[in-house]
């Protein structure tokens, strides 16, 4: 009975002093922030790109 009472003891133990695992909390905001820096970055380079087309355009001789 005592070393069964002692191995129950040892369990309990181990399992209160053990951490709990880390979440990885970065989950959809992370993705949604990310998706968002793309969209943002894209936008700005078509106004670019479509800034010195016009501009190269207008400054060919016709």
């Amino acid at each position: 009975m005592i070393d069964k009472t002692r191995q129950l003891l040892t369990l309990m133990l181990v399992l209160c002093t053990t951490p709990a695992p880390r979440r990885d909390e970065r989950g959809l905001s992370q993705s949604t922030e990310n998706a968002i820096l793309l969209a943002g970055a894209v936008t700005i380079a078509t106004l670019v790109i479509t800034a010195v087309y016009a501009y190269v355009n207008g400054r060919m001789p016709k």
